[in-house]
C-alpha cells in the first residue's frame, strides 16, 4: 500500500477524542446484547425451578436495562460516529479541492469531469466506512469478545475454549471466502462507480452532438455496458457480504453446539447447575453476533483502500510540468490601478499533456515545456490603455498565449508585468491585474445577479446593472424580469453573444486593468459578430484598460490600435491601423 493511500485512510480517521464517544457507545451495544441473552437464559432456567419472586427480581431487572441499554447505546453510537466521520470528510474534500486550485484550469484538462466529480462525491463518503464499519466495530468487537470469552471461561473454561474455537475456526475461513470471492468485485466497484458518471455526464453534455450525429445510441450502449459491470459487482459484494452473515450466524450455531457438549459433563457431574448450563447454551449466539462485524469489517476495508486510491490520484500531489508554482517569497505586483504595460520575450510555453523532453530544465530548475512547444519565441509588447488584435489561424498558438498571460500555464522566457517578472509573483495576483473572457464563457445555473457577483460580492444592484447596461445587456435583463432572471445550465437559456456580454460585464466588475477576449465572436452569427465585437471592445476600453482581443476572423480596423499575426507559436508584427 503505497504511503500516499495510507494518508488518506488515516485522515478518514477521526481523532481519539471524537471516535472515543462512538468505541464507548459500541462496547455499551455490543456488551448489553450479550448481556441481554446471558440474563435472559438464565431468568427463564431460574424461573422453570419456581423460586420465590424476589430471587428472580434482578435478573428481571437486568433483562429491561439491557434491553434499553442496547437500543440507547446503539443510537449513540451511530450519532456520535456519524457526527466524527462526516467532520473527517469534510476535511478530506477540503484536502482535494485546496490541491484542485494550484493545478486549475489547464492541469485538470486531460481530467474526465464525470469520473473526478465521483471521486470528489461518492470515493471520499466511502471513506466514512474506515471509522464507522472498520476500527470502531472492530475495537467494539475486540474488547466485547474478550471480555464474553473470559466470562464464560469463569463459568466453565472447556466451553470457553470451545466457543473460541468456533470463532477462530469459522471467522477466519469466512475471511478467506470471501476475500477469494469478492475481492476483485470490491475493487472494481468504486472505479466502475466513476467510469459511470463520467459516461452519463459526457453523455448528457453532448446530447444534441450525438443526436445530430446519431450516435446517441452507441452512447447509450455504453452506458448500459458499464452498468451491466456495475450491477454485476454490486451484486456479488451484496451476495458476498449476505453469504457473510450467513456463515457468522452458522459458526454461532457450531459454537452452541460446542459450547453445550464441553458443559454438559460440568453439568452431570454438578459442577455447575440448570441456569449457568442454559447460560453457556445460549451466550454463544450473541458472541457470533458481535464477532459478524469481522467480515463485514474487512469488506468495508478493501472497499475503503480502493476509494482512497481514487481520492488520492484524483489530483496529482505535485503540479505538472507547465503549470506555475506560487514562489516562495513573490514580489509586490504592479501598484496603481493604471494599466501596467506588458512585455514578453522570447516566451515558449505547451500544454500540460505533452512530456518534456529528457534533460530539460526549465527556470529555476523546474521541468520545461515540451519540444513541440505550443509557443515558440514569442515577442509581444502590449502598452497601457492600448488595443492589439492578435490574428491567426485554429491552433497557432494564440489561446495558449492567453493562457500564458493569466498564468494558467508556465512558460520560458521573459514574461514582465509593469516592470515586474510575472514568475516572481503569485499567479492570483497576476490574474487580478490581467482578466480573460474565453469564447467559451462559464455561466452557472444561476441567475444574472449571482454570475455578476461572482465577480465582485459586494456589489450593489446599481453597479451590476451599470456594468449591464456598458456591454449593452441592461434592457434585456430588465424585459426578462431582472437581475433574478436564470441563465440556465452553461448559459443554455441566453444566445452565444449574451453570455460573451455577460462574462465582459463580470471582467467590468472585477476590474482587471488588462483585459483578454479569446474569440469573443466565435459562437456568434457572422451577421452580429460586427455588432458585438465593436460593443465588447468598446466596453473593454473604457477606463483606459488595456486590451488584447484574439480572434481569427477578421476586425475592422478602426476598434483597434495595432495588429500582430500568429502562426505555428511564432508572432510576427503586422502593420499599426
Amino acid at each position: 500500500m503505497s504511503d500516499r493511500r495510507i494518508g488518506v485512510l488515516r485522515a478518514a480517521i477521526p481523532s481519539a477524542g471524537r471516535l472515543a464517544p462512538s468505541i464507548l457507545a459500541g462496547i455499551g451495544s455490543a456488551a448489553s446484547a450479550v448481556a441481554l441473552l446471558a440474563c435472559s437464559a438464565w431468568l427463564i432456567a431460574r424461573a422453570a425451578e419456581q423460586p420465590p419472586v424476589l430471587y428472580l427480581s434482578v435478573a428481571v431487572v437486568g433483562v429491561r436495562a439491557f434491553a434499553l441499554g442496547r437500543a440507547v447505546f446503539r443510537y449513540l453510537e451511530r450519532v456520535t460516529g456519524h457526527d466524527a466521520s462526516f467532520r473527517q470528510l469534510a476535511s478530506i474534500r477540503t484536502g482535494v479541492f485546496e490541491r484542485m486550485l494550484p493545478v486549475a484550469p489547464d492541469g485538470l484538462a486531460g481530467v474526465r469531469r464525470g469520473d473526478l466529480l465521483a471521486r470528489f462525491v461518492d470515493d471520499v463518503d466511502d471513506l466514512q466506512n474506515v471509522a464507522l464499519r472498520v476500527v470502531q466495530p472492530l475495537v467494539s468487537a475486540a474488547v466485547v469478545l474478550l471480555a464474553a470469552i473470559v466470562g464464560a471461561a469463569v463459568l466453565a473454561p472447556g466451553s470457553a475454549l470451545a466457543i473460541l474455537a468456533c470463532l477462530v475456526g469459522g471467522i477466519g475461513l469466512t475471511l478467506f471466502a470471501q476475500r477469494a470471492a469478492a475481492a476483485r468485485a470490491d475493487r472494481e466497484l468504486a472505479p466502475l462507480r466513476g467510469e459511470m458518471q463520467a459516461a452519463v455526464l459526457e453523455h448528457v453534455q453532448s446530447l444534441d452532438v450525438l443526436v445530430a450525429f446519431d450516435a446517441a445510441r452507441a452512447s447509450r450502449d455504453r452506458i448500459e455496458a458499464i452498468g451491466s459491470r456495475l450491477a454485476r459487482a454490486t451484486r456479488a459484494r451484496v451476495a458476498l457480504a449476505g453469504a457473510a452473515s450467513a456463515a457468522t450466524t452458522a459458526v454461532g450455531g457450531v459454537a452452541v453446539a460446542a459450547s453445550l457438549a464441553a458443559a454438559a459433563p460440568l453439568l452431570v457431574d454438578g459442577r455447575i447447575d440448570g441456569p449457568v448450563f442454559a447460560v453457556l447454551c445460549l451466550v454463544p449466539l450473541a458472541i457470533a453476533e458481535v464477532a459478524g462485524a469481522i467480515p463485514l469489517a474487512a469488506t468495508s476495508w478493501r472497499v475503503a483502500r480502493a476509494s482512497a486510491d481514487r481520492v488520492e490520484r484524483a489530483v496529482p500531489r505535485d503540479v505538472p510540468a507547465g503549470i506555475p508554482v506560487a514562489p516562495a517569497s513573490p514580489a509586490e505586483p504592479p501598484a496603481g490601478d493604471a494599466p501596467p504595460a506588458l512585455r514578453l520575450r522570447g516566451v515558449r510555453a505547451a500544454w500540460p499533456e505533452s512530456a518534456p523532453p529528457a534533460g530539460s530544465v526549465g527556470p529555476a530548475g523546474a521541468a520545461g515545456p515540451a519540444a513541440s512547444a505550443a509557443l515558440s519565441h514569442v515577442d509581444l509588447d502590449l502598452e497601457p490603455g492600448e488595443c492589439l488584435l492578435l490574428r491567426g489561424r485554429s491552433g497557432a498558438g494564440k489561446t495558449t498565449l492567453a493562457h500564458v498571460l493569466v498564468r494558467f500555464l508556465d512558460h520560458e522566457g521573459s514574461y514582465r508585468l509593469g516592470g515586474v517578472d510575472a514568475r516572481t509573483l503569485d499567479p492570483d495576483a497576476v490574474r487580478r491585474i490581467v482578466g480573460i473572457v474565453e469564447q467559451r464563457p462559464w455561466l452557472f445555473d444561476e441567475s444574472v445577479r449571482q454570475n455578476l457577483l461572482f465577480a465582485r460580492e459586494a456589489a450593489a444592484d446599481e453597479d451590476l446593472l451599470h456594468a449591464l447596461d456598458l456591454v449593452g445587456l441592461r434592457e434585456w435583463v430588465l424585459d426578462r424580469g431582472g437581475l433574478d432572471a436564470g441563465v440556465g445550465e452553461r448559459g443554455s437559456l441566453v444566445s452565444g453573444g449574451q453570455a460573451q456580454r455577460i462574462a465582459l460585464a463580470r471582467a467590468m466588475l472585477a476590474g482587471f486593468p488588462v483585459l483578454v477576449l479569446d474569440e469573443p465572436t466565435a459562437n456568434v452569427d457572422a451577421a452580429q459578430a460586427d455588432a458585438l465585437l465593436r460593443d465588447l471592445v468598446a466596453a473593454a476600453r473604457r477606463d483606459g484598460r488595456s486590451v488584447l482581443v484574439i480572434s481569427h476572423a477578421p476586425v475592422a480596423g478602426d476598434l483597434v490600435d495595432r495588429e500582430a499575426t500568429m502562426d505555428a507559436g511564432r508572432l510576427e508584427a503586422g502593420a499599426t491601423t
